[in-house]
């Protein structure tokens, strides 16, 4: 794809950042479009546009072309993550949530690790029909999103109120037991009425930016776990480049075991710092391993562990912010911004892997490190704020979120 479309110098780099960059930009107004326009019908349309972009992708030729796509993409996608967080955080009460959160990501790693073998497969049909091995993968891609995106229609439930307007789910009165459910947990089932500003209103809380910072630095660790497992994989232990692309899927599909674990141990005594802080050792612990061991099989472990680790704290993450949030527009609007910085996250870590520091790169070990050195004091001082007004509204002093 690099040769076909002249994507020499800096132009591969730019189709990439721009991507995330689109991403961002609409992640809030596509999070609101699934509260006003309903899950099955915006989740349904952007999917189905990811597919015909993504299809359209496989027949561009010249770079010019491929970032505009790249643009659309990243438009399209925008709202799939913190859409999907902000549906599962008004179905589950807040003893429930992480488990769920733990699910949804594990279907997302599992996809993206059986994507590099799908993606592996579909090179090999490089040449077939005129077509290169990197259009295929583009044509498959599109098909299969185009299809599931006609299926999420059906498939697809609405929020609690609307439950029983999904097709063949829950009768009117299984949707008040719901609904019954998450206004005893906490009381916000009901949106009120879309307002711009009632949505902006909550840039002005001190505790979003405290949990977009953590998911910044959760996603400085992602870039440096991509380029640390081929390195090991064809530098250090001698397998090609295509069986390095399968022996990398490993490392996710285990990181499902910890994730679940983690967040049903979580769930179940209701600790949600210790669990972060849990996580964030485990993945300072795998990148010591990664960083400053000169034996392979030690590094390769590593890769098991940091990605364990960071798979889990995105769900543990999640619970920990929507735990701690009410009010409908305000999960919206936490949902979106703290998917944002995430994605800003995985973009500044694109700057800490320096070329000329391979095949250790020190820089994105110690950054990696101590972005979660970070991240266990936010939790820790943001776990003291949350004891010390729980237990001024036990006394009666002062309600937590207007509750």
């Amino acid at each position: 794809m690099i040769s076909d479309l002249d994507l020499s110098g800096n132009r591969y780099s730019v189709s990439i950042f721009i991507f995330t960059i689109a991403s961002i930009a609409f992640q809030l107004p596509s999070t609101v479009a699934v509260r006003t326009l309903g899950p099955r019908i915006w989740f349904s349309f952007i999917t189905i546009s990811f597919g015909l972009i993504t299809l359209c992708s496989a027949f561009v030729q010249t770079w010019k072309q491929m970032i505009a796509l790249r643009v659309l993409l990243g438009i399209s996608m925008s709202g799939i993550y913190p859409g999907l967080t902000y549906l599962i955080s008004t179905w589950y009460t807040r003893r429930e949530q992480q488990l769920r959160f733990a699910f949804l990501q594990s279907g997302e790693i599992i996809v993206l690790a059986s994507g590099g073998i799908m993606n592996f497969g579909l090179n090999q049909l490089d040449g077939r029909a005129g077509l290169a091995g990197w259009r295929w993968m583009f044509l498959a891609q599109g098909a299969l999103s185009c299809a599931l995106g006609v299926v999420t229609y059906w498939w697809m439930v609405d929020f609690p109120e609307n439950a029983h307007c999904s097709f063949r789910f829950l009768s009117k009165e299984e949707s008040e037991v719901a609904v019954g459910r998450i206004q005893k947990d906490r009381g916000d089932v009901q949106p009120e009425k879309f307002a711009l500003g009632k949505v902006l209103v909550h840039v002005k809380d001190i505790k979003v930016y405290g949990f977009c910072c953590m998911f910044f630095l959760l996603n400085l660790v992602s870039t440096s776990l991509s380029y640390f497992l081929p390195i090991i994989l064809k530098g250090g232990m001698g397998f090609s480049p295509n069986k390095a692309i399968l022996l990398s899927a490993p490392p996710y599909y285990y990181a499902v075991i910890p994730v679940v674990l983690s967040s049903f141990v979580s769930d179940r005594y209701q600790l949600r710092g210790p669990v972060i802080i849990f996580n964030s050792l485990c993945l300072i612990a795998g990148f010591c391993m990664l960083g400053f061991s000169s034996q392979v099989t030690v590094r390769y472990i590593g890769t098991f562990l940091a990605t364990g680790a960071y798979v889990s704290n995105w769900a543990a993450l999640n619970a920990y912010q929507a735990n701690n949030i009410v009010g409908q527009w305000k999960r919206a609007f936490t949902a979106a911004a703290v998917t944002a910085f995430n994605g800003a996250g995985g973009i500044a870590g694109s700057f800490i892997v320096r070329q000329n520091e391979a095949p250790r790169y020190f820089t994105a070990v110690w950054v990696s490190i101590g972005s979660h050195v970070v991240m266990i004091i936010v939790v820790v001082i943001f776990s003291a704020y949350f004891w010390r007004a729980n237990k001024r509204e036990d006394q009666g002093k002062g309600a937590i979120e207007g509750t």
